[in-house]
C-alpha cells in the first residue's frame, strides 16, 4: 500500500510513518515545510518516504500527488493547547482543521485511481464537557467552540463518501507519549511540583500513542471499518486520578495542585481544555475488534515515563 497523510511530522503523525515504514508500505508525506519534513525522515532511513510540499489551506498541484496512494490519513490541525485563545487564533484553529480537509477531499474526489479509504482525525470535544455525562460514537454534539470545530471538520471528510470512498472518523482523545500534553505534566512531576489540574474531577479521556498507531492502521486495513470511532482507552479516570498515577509511576509527590485561575490566566478561553472534560468511550472501537495494548492508565504511564 501507498499511504498519503497530512500532519506527518506531528507526534502522532510521526509515529505513524514509522510504523508503517516499518510495515513495508510507501508513505506519502504532505508538509509545508520539506527541509523539516527531510530531517524527520532522513533518505537514508526512510527510502519508502516520499515528501510533497503543500499549501494545506489553499488547493495546489499539491492535490494531484494523492492520485497515486491507496488510502490518505489526515491528522493536520493547529494546536489547541497553546496560547490563549484570542478571535484570530480561534479562526486558525477551525481553518486549518476545515480547509486542509476540504483540499484533501477534492484532491480524492478528482483522483484517478481515487484512495479507497480517508481516515480523518476529529476529536472528542465533539462531545462538548460534563463531569457526569457519559458519552460514546452515538451522542449528540455539544454547542461550544471545539464541539462546533469538530462539526465542521467532519463534515468536510463526510463529502468523500459520495464518490465512494471509504471514510472513518477517528474521534482523539488526549494521546500519550513523550511529548503532546503528558510531555509538559512530565516537567513539574520532576521538580516535585506534580498535582492535579483545577478541580480535579474533570475527567481525561487519554490513549497510548502506540495503539492511536494501531487503531489507524486498522483503520486503513480492515474495510469493515467505517464511520466513527472513538480514539481513547476503555478506562478514563479522573484528573487527580491522574496525577496519583504518575506520582507513582514516577516515584515523586503528586498533591501539589495548580490552581485553575493560574491556567485560566495563561489560556484564557482555551483553559478549558484542561479544566474541562468529558467520560467518552470507545465503544464502536472495541466492537470492530481493536485490541488496546495499553487499557488500562498506569501501565501505559510506567511505559512512557520508564
Amino acid at each position: 500500500m501507498k499511504i498519503a497523510i497530512a500532519g506527518a511530522t506531528g507526534f502522532v503523525g510521526s509515529r505513524l510513518v514509522e510504523r508503517l515504514h516499518g510495515e513495508g508500505m510507501k508513505v506519502l508525506v504532505l508538509t509545508r515545510n520539506t527541509t523539516y519534513a527531510q530531517k524527520v525522515f532522513p533518505p537514508t532511513a526512510f527510502p519508502n518516504v516520499e515528501i510533497v510540499a503543500y499549501t494545506p489551506n489553499t488547493s495546489g498541484s499539491w492535490q494531484s500527488a494523492i492520485s497515486s496512494c491507496d488510502g490518505v490519513v489526515n491528522l493536520a490541525g493547529e494546536p489547541i493547547g497553546e496560547g490563549r485563545w484570542t478571535t484570530e487564533r480561534k479562526q486558525e484553529i477551525l481553518n486549518s482543521r476545515k480547509f486542509v480537509t476540504q483540499n484533501i477531499v477534492d484532491a480524492i474526489i478528482n483522483a484517478n485511481p481515487k484512495p479507497s479509504v480517508l481516515v480523518n482525525a476529529s476529536a472528542i470535544g465533539y462531545y462538548g464537557t460534563s463531569e457526569t455525562a457519559t458519552y460514546d460514537e452515538t451522542s449528540s454534539s455539544g454547542n461550544d467552540f471545539l464541539a462546533q470545530v469538530c462539526q465542521a471538520w467532519e463534515a468536510e471528510a463526510t463529502r468523500v463518501t459520495d464518490a465512494g470512498v471509504r471514510l472513518v472518523i477517528l474521534r482523539f482523545g488526549i494521546v500519550l507519549g513523550l511529548g503532546g500534553a503528558l510531555g509538559k505534566m512530565i516537567t513539574p512531576f520532576k521538580l516535585f511540583a506534580g498535582g492535579p489540574i483545577g478541580s480535579g474531577r474533570q475527567w481525561f479521556s487519554w490513549i497510548h500513542v502506540d495503539d492511536v498507531v494501531n487503531l489507524i492502521l486498522q483503520a486503513l486495513t480492515k474495510t469493515q471499518m467505517q464511520g466513527v470511532y472513538n480514539a481513547t482507552a476503555p478506562y478514563p479516570v479522573r484528573m487527580a486520578q491522574l496525577s496519583q498515577a504518575m506520582g507513582k509511576v514516577m516515584n515523586r509527590p503528586s498533591w501539589l495542585p495548580v490552581p485553575a485561575f493560574a491556567i485560566e490566566a495563561l489560556l484564557g478561553d482555551g483553559a478549558m481544555v484542561v479544566l474541562e472534560g468529558q467520560q467518552v468511550l470507545p465503544k464502536r472501537t472495541l466492537e470492530s475488534g481493536f485490541e488496546y495494548k495499553y487499557p488500562n492508565l498506569e501501565p501505559a504511564l510506567a511505559q512512557i515515563v520508564k
